[in-house]
């Protein structure tokens, strides 16, 4: 058999698109390597690319330094160059890297047998449409694990002013319904114990293509997690990312309701003063924000909810960032994820270069950000110690001589247990011993 091997930048969506990429490569007849030692480890070479900050579009170009190199002593060597780097830069894909094959973006992975024949008969190739190209069904390869991402909308329709996502991935469409809890059964059929639901922004799903299901109710995420909560077995169920305007009433209590579905919300703020809500094209406000955890955390008992911020934003005072400090510690975030801001071509935000702040302001408020995460992540912690949890166990190994189980609660907590036998994919009963910043340790009951 031929062999590949792809390498996957960025976020959970792209993950996803790889596991669809090796279906279709496993269907054309090629094997999966998972490590690249040298020029004649693998027959096809793809990089699935993320562009959200210029770190991540730059270690794409990079990364493919050494392919290149690789392609002068082996010709036949072909060279991918796909996701959301592809999708923005297009043809200048081939000025900074002329030895790659083929360049396609992610509206057109649903041609990308197709486009692989053609690279395989000697052509170059430029794929990246505008407009999707219509899916088509193909199996999937997922990755070993526990956990099984099933991507139920694309694109975005916000347009918030410093990211790029709209221009990379497209309008905001969902997909059919009947897809995904077919994927959903195949994945549980298949051995995963855990399901994730992906969008951008998670639960808009539907939201203008208005259908009806069986019971007449709107298809909307609240109904696709009671229709995959209504299945047989032992599994859990996530979705993210949530748009925080966009939570309603329906899917908070369908949370509560299913079983099945974990007590977690990832509720991105990006900022926690209004003002800088507004600049960035965010629609809702800091008092808007607060309402909604208010009311997520009054109602999902022991929920977990974490969050995206953005230090330095063009124009941002030291009292704005201030302002996003104390919104971490307000709302009790019990995890965000932090970066410095990145200007992003074709977006509002990069255009007023007269309101950039200095790297060294940035860097600041970055680590300032990250202290108070660290504090609201220990507190957060600190709070289980005591409690019998139910853990999904999704690694063992061996740690400085000793066999550890790790795994996740039900509300994403890490949890560390010492113990002898591999029991990945099952569901343990832990005791919660002891709080570090990042993670729980546990004792098995």
């Amino acid at each position: 058999m031929k062999k590949v091997y792809i390498e996957t930048l960025g976020c959970q969506m792209n993950k996803s698109d790889t596991e669809k990429i090796l279906g279709m490569l496993d269907y054309l007849g090629y094997e999966e390597v998972c490590e690249l030692k040298n020029k004649d480890s693998a027959d096809l070479l793809i990089i699935n690319t993320c562009s959200i900050r210029q770190l991540s579009e730059d270690k794409a170009y990079s990364r493919i330094g050494l392919w290149g190199k690789w392609k002068k002593d082996r010709p036949e060597l072909k060279i991918v160059f796909c996701g959301c780097v592809a999708q923005q830069d297009g043809k200048e894909v081939f000025k900074r890297a002329p030895y790659v094959d083929l360049v396609m973006g992610t509206h057109n992975i649903n041609e990308f047998p197709d486009l692989i024949k053609r690279i395989e008969n000697g052509e170059k190739i430029i794929a990246n449409d505008e407009t999707p190209i219509e899916e088509k069904d193909f199996p999937l390869k997922r990755t070993k694990g526990v956990n099984a991402w099933i991507t139920i909308t694309e694109g975005c329709d916000n347009f918030c002013t410093y990211c790029i996502v709209p221009y990379t991935r497209g309008r905001e469409r969902s997909r059919v319904p009947e897809i995904i809890i077919k994927e959903a059964k195949e994945a549980l059929e298949q051995g995963f114990k855990e399901i994730t639901l992906l969008g951008q922004n998670v639960d808009s799903y539907n939201k203008k293509e208005i259908s009806k299901g069986e019971i007449g109710k709107e298809i909307n995420l609240a109904y696709l997690l009671r229709k995959l909560n209504s299945f047989d077995g032992d599994f859990r169920i996530r979705f993210t990312t949530s748009y925080p305007a966009d939570i309603t009433d329906e899917l908070i209590d369908t949370v509560v309701n299913c079983e099945k579905v974990c007590e977690y919300f990832h509720i991105p703020m990006q900022s926690g003063s209004s003002e800088v809500l507004k600049k960035m094209n965010r629609r809702y406000d800091r008092e808007t924000y607060a309402k909604i955890v208010k009311k997520v955390r009054e109602k999902v008992k022991d929920v977990t909810i974490t969050s995206d911020f953005i230090a330095g934003f063009p124009g941002e005072t030291e009292e704005q960032f201030n302002e996003t400090l104390s919104a971490m510690r307000e709302f009790e975030l019990d995890y965000s994820n932090t970066a410095a801001y990145s200007p992003r071509r074709q977006t509002i935000a990069a255009k007023r270069e007269e309101f950039f702040l200095s790297e060294e302001v940035k860097k600041d408020r970055l680590e300032r950000l990250n202290e108070q995460n660290k504090q609201n992540c220990l507190a957060s912690n600190q709070k289980y110690i005591g409690r019998e949890m139910e853990v999904l166990v999704d690694i063992f190994l061996n740690h400085k001589g000793k066999n550890i189980l790790t795994g996740r609660t039900r509300n994403n907590k890490i949890v560390h247990t010492p113990y002898d036998k591999d029991l990945v994919g099952e569901f343990i009963t832990v005791k919660i011993t002891g709080a570090k910043t990042w993670y729980l340790k546990g004792e098995i009951i």
